[in-house]
C-alpha cells in the first residue's frame, strides 16, 4: 500500500505561480509513473501531467505545455508541478497519483492505483 500526501495548493493571482508537491510513503514499492490530474467543480478530472520514475521522461496535457513543469526526487519519492502564468481556469482541485506498474498510457487515471487526498489551487482573475 502506497500513501500519497500532497501539498502547496492555495490561492494565486493570474499570472502568478504555484509549486505543488507529492510525496509518495509505503514499504517497499517501487514507482513506474507518477501523475498529475485535476478536477473542476462540474467537470471531470482530467490529467495535467506525468513522469516516468526511471526515466524522467516528461508528459502534457496540451493545456500545461509551457507553462507547468513536472519534476522528480527520486530519493524522496517526491513529485513536484510547477505552475506559472496560472490562468484562472486553472482553478481545480489538483491530485497526484501513482502507477506501480507499467501501463502504456499515461493519461488516463485508469492506469493509475493510488491517488493523493487533493490539493485545492484557486487562480484569482
Amino acid at each position: 500500500q502506497v500513501q500519497l500526501v500532497e501539498s502547496g495548493g492555495g490561492l494565486v493571482q493570474a499570472g502568478g505561480s504555484l509549486r505543488l508537491s507529492c510525496a509518495a510513503f509505503g514499504r517497499s514499492f517501487s514507482i513506474y509513473r507518477m501523475g498529475w490530474f485535476r478536477q473542476a467543480p462540474g467537470k471531470e478530472r482530467e490529467f495535467v501531467a506525468a513522469i516516468t520514475w526511471s526515466t524522467g521522461t516528461e508528459y502534457y496535457a496540451d493545456s500545461a505545455k509551457g507553462r507547468f513543469t513536472i519534476s522528480r526526487d527520486n530519493a524522496k519519492n517526491t513529485v513536484y508541478l510547477h505552475m506559472n502564468s496560472m490562468k484562472p481556469e486553472d482553478t481545480a482541485v489538483y491530485y497526484c497519483a501513482t502507477s506501480l506498474v507499467y501501463k502504456s498510457t499515461y493519461d488516463s487515471n485508469r492506469n493509475y492505483g493510488n491517488w493523493g487526498q487533493g490539493t485545492q489551487v484557486t487562480v484569482s482573475s
